[in-house]
């Protein structure tokens, strides 16, 4: 009776320890269909394509995430989360977890402190006031893909919310012995940010610094390994949400002679006809400092980029998209309605002055 005692009381324990935690998998596969044309080919001219793509709307991805309740307001807690590209089956990057991987402990008075890898600081700031929430046509593509980063080593700490204002701030470790600005090989060196938010029912506010190094610990481009000034803002009118922002970017350690700032402005908004039915209309503006360019530095230009998307939910967990989007370049940009790097192995720019236009449609689920 004794044990059969015992063995009631560690079953009971068991099965409250297990209430007290969970474990949920969750994900979205994004697949549609792209037009592009004026694609630079190298050889002076330029060339269009049809492709089938997938993650024009968003990244599609896998995640496991848990929580266990630790008592007296305290929860530990994990994020597991790779990016998925269903058309060929690969992961982000290579990596198993590409996006995110880390751990922490949240407490309700006090907040919540991780570490491991995550989405860089602006990359989970500016999408909440970005009209195309940082699709494949979006704040990001005149930026080359600047503001959706990820970075390693990362601590991280996310304050409660304190009469609609919260503070994020974001530090990664190089963990190189070589210095310690400096990153390994092929990854980011010490980068660090921080933000403020304000939420109220009828507009939100947010302002953003980051500083995002190269694996030599420099700030040697404006798009890829720079400094950032950020703030922006949404407003809420009845069936509008009108979105805005302007962002500074700064690289004072860019070689001699090249354009080392830049500044990035936009105006969008999305009408909710009805529940199901959204449309949204937006304008991107950047402007390069003075200076020359290189295979991966851009020279002093700028770009005007014009956006209309479309989302239609078929129900609460699939909608259906379409995007097309035209760019202006000036005599010496070359920005595409895409966020593709300047020396990238899958270029998407047009030839330097040239326009561009974009078009996709595709299918989001979420699970």
């Amino acid at each position: 009776m004794k044990y059969r005692l015992c063995g009631i009381v560690l079953l009971a324990a068991s099965t409250a320890a297990s209430a007290q935690s969970s474990v949920t998998l969750y994900g979205r596969v994004d697949g549609g269909v792209e037009y592009l044309n004026h694609i630079a080919n190298g050889t002076g001219g330029s060339s269009s394509r049809w492709s089938a793509e997938g993650g024009d709307w968003g990244t599609s991805m896998l995640g496991f995430k848990g929580t266990e309740d630790l008592g007296g307001g305290m929860s530990a807690l994990f994020d597991l989360e790779t990016a998925l590209q269903i058309m060929n089956g690969t992961t982000g990057g290579g990596r198993l977890f590409s996006r995110r991987a880390y751990v922490g402990l949240k407490n309700e008075t006090w907040g919540q402190l991780q570490a491991g890898r995550n989405l860089f600081i602006d990359s989970d700031g500016v999408w909440e006031f970005d009209p195309f929430v940082q699709q494949a046509v979006s704040s990001a593509s005149l930026v080359r893909g600047r503001n959706w980063q990820q970075t390693s080593n990362n601590v991280e700490y996310h304050s409660p919310v304190f009469h609609g204002f919260d503070v994020q701030g974001q530090y990664a470790f190089g963990n190189q012995a070589s210095g310690f600005n400096n990153g390994a090989e092929g990854e980011f060196g010490r980068s660090d940010g921080i933000m403020l938010t304000y939420h109220s029912p009828l507009f939100d506010v947010r302002g953003i610094y980051d500083e995002l190094r190269d694996s030599s610990g420099r700030l040697s481009n404006i798009f890829t390994a720079s400094r950032e000034y950020f703030v922006g803002a949404n407003v809420r009118v009845q069936k509008f949400k009108i979105q805005a922002a302007y962002t500074h970017y700064a690289a004072p350690d860019s070689p001699a002679g090249v354009a080392d700032s830049a500044d990035h402005y936009w105006l969008g908004a999305t009408y909710q006809a009805t529940p199901r039915w959204a449309m949204t209309a937006a304008g991107f503006y950047i402007r390069v400092g003075e200076g020359t360019g290189d295979a991966s530095h851009d020279p002093g230009s700028h770009a005007l980029l014009y956006a209309l998307g479309t989302t239609y939910n078929l129900d609460s967990r699939t909608f259906l998209y379409g995007t097309v989007a035209y760019v202006n370049n000036s005599r010496n940009g070359t920005f595409s309605v895409f966020a593709t790097p300047r020396d990238s192995s899958s270029p998407t720019s047009p030839i330097a002055g040239e326009s561009q236009t974009g078009v996709y449609v595709g299918m989001m689920h979420t699970f």
